[in-house]
């Protein structure tokens, strides 16, 4: 997992939450020269927002490009590693909930000591599902005239084992491909092409991505795509330093980006400006989820900032209806009023928390539902939105936490269930609400700055504990940035009863210091791998995005000189679909890398895929080359 990036400067103050550092921007590439177009000239009304009546602007150039040639590259780190050994007595947090009560009250059971570990359950620091590969050096039966057994000789033995040893080092990664719990048998791996590599990992290309599971997503029959539009970004003055301008969603009509203080739709093909939604202040909080009739929330300043007052609080909860541009409502809550760290949507129910409280309103008109009760050492410091509505519900002292993960009930706010985290745990990012999964940094172990060192499978219903994952910083690449915002985990997906995440980069197979990586899964009721992984291939770098249907979505970061992949990975043979291939051009591959997936906004759906930042800098007078967003689009 990489270290995130410096916080930029003139940021309202945040709460407790989960992570490293809140809202922070992604390293600012150096700007190279001006190159050719990116791709197709968007129309009229394209672009950053204009001055009512002005003409419209000119389309801006491309990046340029790269210098020629691969990038030196480092040797890999020498994976795959020796995983940690178990620890005995330090165990899964195990207390069971008592009955719920109502929403924010303490339930029966609340400080009644955890449960024991259950028996064969690993200690922390276990890596589940690892394996060593054995080799039997007994007499093997059936191989010799009479059916006598016939002992291998000690020097072959020796030669044999090297030989096995040397493929283990070779094939970097098969600890992760050959840990299911019966040796291997269920390995249904994908190989990542011919050479294990070359074509970005692809064992097809075509096909349906997945008709019987269930996906929506289909292979065109050319995966190739083109630049659709380019949207640059906005400017950002000397006093403002940085702007937040996190936000992006996607409907059947419109393709939605935050700007400075104002949200854009834009034609999702053609880039053409179609509506406008002015904010009195910059966005400060999002969330992804999108409602079944396209509205969306967000939080955002009353203000904006100045060199004498830099932050207003984020105070303002906005909906906004994405296929008509327009605010549904506005409100705020609390005296003060209150100054919001997180957002999102489950249901009819917008829910806002932060350290001073949270507050549920009803999405259709605004009206408050429900607040829980905020104490001097308790409150909803998140919610995790989605199919289900989940609290991260913060007690005690710094040092001696109390985390509590609270199904509620989104109308009534009541506890439907809870699960109490071992106590020291400081944050948790929700990474799915159903099936209920928490991912946290126990002890500040992952040593990364990635926020994550176990996932935690949780019982919607019961609030037990299914199972704990540990998941080392060193070996998997997941992360959750922000400290207040639950839903800020990236690098993973959750579906079919399984956990898929990818691995860190290490030494590919091919030559000149190739690096290359995994998806693999996890199986949510054992915490075990089941022993399927997809391949990246050499050079190229897999992230899932999100499930379709019961297939992974994830997006290949690809070497110098090709360009990106969006890839549907069967959720039962693992097998690859590639949906779409970005140019190889090198002004496009420039504007590409400088958008990492660990900290910009990826959306793919229906052969369209777009790629955006989420914070815009005070640029040099020459550089009018950067952009806030790129769409891609296949031709069929």
């Amino acid at each position: 997992m990489t270290q995130p990036p410096p916080p930029p400067p003139n940021q309202p103050p945040q709460g407790g939450g989960f992570g490293p550092p809140q809202n922070q921007p992604p390293q600012q590439p150096p700007t190279p020269p001006s190159g050719p177009d990116l791709g197709k000239a968007p129309e009229p009304g394209y672009g950053y927002p204009q001055t009512p009546g002005a003409a419209p602007q000119t389309p801006p150039q491309a990046l340029a490009a790269p210098p020629a040639g691969p990038p030196q590259q480092q040797p890999g780190y020498g994976y795959p590693q020796t995983p940690p050994q178990p620890q005995p007595g330090y165990g899964y947090p195990g207390q069971q909930p008592g009955q719920p009560g109502p929403y924010g009250q303490p339930t029966p059971a609340y400080g009644q000591p955890g449960q024991p570990a259950q028996p064969g359950q690993p200690g922390y620091g276990y890596q589940p599902g690892y394996q060593p590969p054995t080799m039997s050096m007994q007499p093997q039966s059936g191989g010799g005239p009479g059916g006598g057994g016939r002992k291998i000789n000690a020097q072959v033995a020796i030669i044999v084992a090297a030989v096995v040893a040397i493929a283990l080092i070779i094939g970097g990664g098969v600890w992760y491909a050959g840990s299911s719990d019966d040796g291997g048998k269920d390995d249904t791996a994908s190989s990542g092409g011919k050479d294990g590599g070359g074509d970005g990992g692809t064992d097809q290309k075509g096909g349906d991505g997945g008709k019987a599971s269930g996906a929506k997503e289909k292979a065109p029959a050319d995966p190739a795509a083109k630049v659709l539009f380019q949207v640059p970004m906005p400017a950002v003055s000397k006093d403002d330093g940085t702007a937040d301008v996190s936000g992006s969603w996607l409907t059947d009509k419109v393709y939605a980006k935050s700007g400075v203080a104002e949200v854009v739709g834009y034609d999702p093909d053609k880039g053409s400006k179609k509506w406008t939604i002015k904010l009195e202040g910059p966005v400060c909080a999002v969330t992804p989820h999108v409602t079944d009739d396209n509205k969306t929330v967000i939080v955002y300043e009353p203000e904006m900032p100045t060199k004498a007052e830099p932050a207003h609080g984020c105070t303002q909860v906005a909906v906004l209806d994405l296929d008509a541009g327009k605010k549904v409502w506005t409100k705020t809550a609390g005296e003060g009023p209150i100054s919001f760290d997180n957002v999102t949507i489950s249901g009819d129910t917008v829910a806002a928390g932060s350290t001073d409280g949270g507050v549920a309103f009803d999405i259709a008109k605004g009206d408050i539902l429900w607040s829980p009760k905020t104490t001097d050492t308790c409150y909803d410091a998140g919610y995790g939105g989605g199919e289900k509505l989940v609290a991260v519900r913060k007690c005690g002292t710094y040092d001696a936490r109390q985390l509590n993960i609270q199904t509620i009930d989104p109308k009534s706010g009541k506890v439907l269930s809870e699960y109490k985290m071992a106590k020291g745990i400081e944050y948790a990012g929700v990474v799915s609400t159903n099936p209920l999964v928490v991912a946290a940094d126990v002890g500040d172990s992952a040593g990364d700055g990635s926020g994550i060192s176990d996932f935690f499978s949780i019982d919607n219903k019961t609030g037990k504990l299914l199972n704990r994952i540990s998941a080392p910083g060193d070996q998997y690449a997941a992360r959750c940035d922000s400290i207040s915002e639950p839903e800020s985990c990236k690098g993973l997906a959750v579906g079919n009863g399984k956990l898929y995440i990818a691995t860190e980069e290490h030494e590919g197979s091919g030559e000149s210091y190739s690096q290359a990586n995994e998806v693999v899964a996890f199986d949510l009721t054992t915490g075990k791998q089941t022993g399927q992984r997809a391949d990246s291939g050499d050079d190229y770098t897999i992230t899932p995005l999100r499930m379709d249907g019961g297939n992974v979505i994830a997006y290949k970061r690809p070497p110098y000189d090709k360009g990106g992949q969006i890839v549907s990975i069967d959720g039962s043979s693992f097998k690859q679909t590639t949906l779409l291939e970005n140019p190889a051009t090198e002004a496009v591959r420039d504007v590409e890398s400088s958008m990492s997936p660990d900290y910009s906004e990826l959306i793919y759906a229906n052969g369209h895929f777009y790629m955006s930042e989420v914070y815009a800098s005070e640029r040099d007078s020459t550089d009018d080359k950067a952009y806030l967003a790129i769409g891609f689009g296949t031709s069929g």
